[in-house]
């Protein structure tokens, strides 16, 4: 062994430097199948998830015949059941708001504009009423 092989590790005694396993054609390989598998993995929208589980709920094939034919497996199935059915019971218990829509956040912010002009004119016409009473309050005397 050589001197550069050795460290000292706690309470200053040597340990042996640890060398790396070399990476074998299987490890390899392995890894080139996961990074396809990760690379390709499919990305369900929500309405595709909605319509498994309703079609899943349906009950017109089985769990198993669905999952097999949608290309999921079947612990996603029941994955993605669990939380439609969650989202729904919070829906019906009314513990969720409903997400505004572009078109209504619009409207909003216009109404929101037209409402601070409103309040500004108010304001400005209260600044006037004040100086004109004030000043006229002060001449009678």
């Amino acid at each position: 062994m050589f001197a550069e092989d050795y460290r000292l590790g706690c309470k200053g005694r040597p340990f042996h430097k640890m060398s790396k396993k070399p990476v074998t054609k299987k490890a390899e390989a392995e890894k080139v199948v996961k990074d396809i598998r990760r690379a390709t993995r499919k990305i369900h929208s929500a309405e595709e998830k909605i319509r498994i589980v309703l079609a899943g709920l349906r009950g017109e094939d089985s769990i198993a015949e669905l999952c097999r034919r949608e290309g999921i497996a079947q612990s996603l199935y029941y994955s993605w059941s669990k939380e439609f059915l969650e989202a729904g019971k919070k829906r019906l218990a009314g513990d969720t708001a409903r997400q505004a829509t572009s078109a209504e956040v619009k409207d909003l912010r216009a109404e929101s504009l037209a409402l601070k002009e409103v309040v500004a004119d108010l304001i400005l016409e209260n600044r006037i009423l004040k100086k004109n009473t004030s000043g006229a309050g002060g001449d009678r005397e």
